[in-house]
């Protein structure tokens, strides 16, 4: 599309994607199965969480919620992903771009503040175990919980609103697999200082976020080994095990993707660490907690063996 002499931009060809002739069929058949199991394994997650009244604790709510939002996180972009794979036009317009950034984030966000909210519920767990029911109520949690959804959804609102009004007048090739923040401002007809100061921003956000569930877990962690009992040792520890893995997990691939700073990666490292933090580090998420749980994995055979035994003798 052409305003006089200017060419404004319509649509963005991504670059990172291997063309079919260089062997695309086969990561589209592992990255559909990653994507399978993301869904089936948070899906699994939610309906125990909702159907066995064991799980009804605010630590399980919050799993189930993260776990929900696993789900839609990994659709803002591998749909997209495999598509690209089997297409030799490896194409995403304007609109949707911007869409996807927004969605893929604002999800990215929201989970960023759940962790944080899982942090503080089991600091307030094992450190204050006797007032433990009574600061974290069934409303206090649903506040928390829909609190965190407003904000990440809202925080990124004006930053891609900004983004859609600035001039994209050529090249548009995204060197990546999907829609992102820096890549994009890359091919915006502007000045390039903006970038810096978006790059600042999400580094600050990202370090302040995890400075806090360190730090919540740091005062956790001593807690647990000042307890005298080897038992009891094992016992809080072993509730706040899979949060810290998967606060590890998520913040570390956000770091490696986002606090590079001025560091500049070769194409290969730029996919591979974009995978990491778009679909490796939601395929071990369902695992995590699931199978490195106990109080999961009862509950997840009993509502399946269940329904499965209904089905059998409903024939």
């Amino acid at each position: 599309m052409r305003d006089g002499n200017t060419s404004v931009v319509t649509e963005f060809i991504f670059t990172g994607f291997p063309r079919l002739h260089e062997g695309g069929l086969l990561y589209f058949f592992p990255l559909l199965f990653i994507y399978i199991f993301i869904v089936t394994g948070n899906l699994m997650i939610v309906f125990a969480v909702r159907l066995d009244g064991h799980l009804h604790t605010p630590m399980y709510k919050f799993i189930s919620i993260f776990s929900f939002l696993e789900m839609w996180y990994t659709t803002a972009t591998i749909p997209k992903m495999l598509s690209n794979l089997v297409r030799e036009h490896k194409s995403i317009s304007f609109v949707g771009c911007l869409l996807q950034m927004y969605f893929f984030h604002s999800l990215g966000n929201t989970e960023g503040t759940l962790l944080t909210v899982m942090a503080i519920d089991r600091y307030v767990a094992i450190c204050s175990p006797l007032r433990y029911s009574t600061i974290m109520t069934p409303r206090l949690c649903a506040q928390l919980s829909a609190g965190s959804c407003v904000f990440g959804f809202l925080i990124l609102l004006p930053e891609i609103v900004w983004i859609s009004t600035l001039p994209f007048c050529g090249p548009n090739q995204i060197h990546q697999i999907f829609c992102d923040f820096t890549p994009l401002l890359n091919l915006a007809c502007t000045d390039a200082s903006v970038i810096l100061v978006q790059d600042v921003i999400h580094a600050l956000a990202i370090l302040i976020t995890s400075l806090i569930i360190s730090v919540s877990y740091i005062r956790i962690i001593v807690v647990i080994l000042g307890i005298s009992s080897a038992e009891g040792r094992k016992k809080a520890f072993s509730t706040c095990a899979a949060h810290i893995a998967v606060f590890l997990l998520f913040f570390g691939s956000v770091a490696l993707m986002y606090l590079r700073f001025s560091a500049v990666y070769s194409p290969f490292w730029d996919t591979a660490i974009a995978l990491t933090f778009s679909v490796f580090a939601p395929f071990f998420n369902p695992i995590i907690y699931s199978l490195r749980n106990k109080d999961m994995k009862d509950a997840i055979k009993k509502v399946f063996c269940s329904q499965k035994a209904i089905h059998v003798s409903s024939k």
